[in-house]
């Protein structure tokens, strides 16, 4: 669930509906069609996706697919149409039970207490930036319909930053050198 919300970036009530056939391992991808909220109830919804536009394939990257094949193979239910996240006990994951498993875990890796599990999919809009994806590949990835949306999940921190600034420098380098070749050229 995780690497789907960070690299996805899928929402977790898409997560809650993605079955068996909605995965590719070949592209490595996979086919978000659904959503199923937990009401305040617990009882959950099966519905559409957010807007038109969160229906999609998100291709993930490379490096998770062998994940993929082994959450299939140890962790999804075992029908040809089963759940691909569920609980300890087989059924479907519940929000509160996840919960305090997100909160174990967050606290192991050391993330903030205040970092909700919602926030990886600001983490998949920046990683997706970071390596080269317009504001349109996000919001696809994102299942977005408006550049608004997917303004608010795009942060840019010091580091990225630097990488920005290291970019100019080379861009300024590379025309310096071709202007003082071009000099030289006329000096001769």
């Amino acid at each position: 669930m995780v690497y789907l919300a960070a690299h996805g970036p899928a929402r977790p009530e898409e997560q809650a509906a993605m079955r068996r056939p909605d995965i590719d391992i070949n592209t490595p991808g996979v086919w978000v069609r659904k959503a199923e909220p937990e009401l305040t109830t617990g009882r959950r919804v099966q519905g559409d996706t957010k807007s038109e536009a969160g229906r999609r394939f998100m291709v993930l990257p490379a490096f998770m697919t062998e994940d993929l094949r082994r959450h299939l193979d140890w962790y999804a239910e075992k029908e040809p149409n089963g759940l691909l996240f569920v609980g300890e006990k087989g059924k479907p994951f519940r929000r509160s039970t996840f919960g305090r498993k997100w909160r174990k875990a967050r606290t192991a890796v050391g993330l903030p207490e205040d970092f909700r599990f919602y926030d990886l999919r600001h983490t998949g809009h920046t990683l997706a930036t970071r390596s080269g994806a317009t504001l349109k590949d996000t919001m696809v990835r994102a299942g977005q319909s408006t550049e608004k949306a997917a303004l608010i999940y795009q942060h840019s921190d010091h580091d990225r930053q630097r990488e920005v600034a290291a970019g100019l420098d080379r861009l300024v380098q590379t025309e310096r050198e071709r202007a003082s070749g071009t000099q030289r050229a006329r000096d001769q």
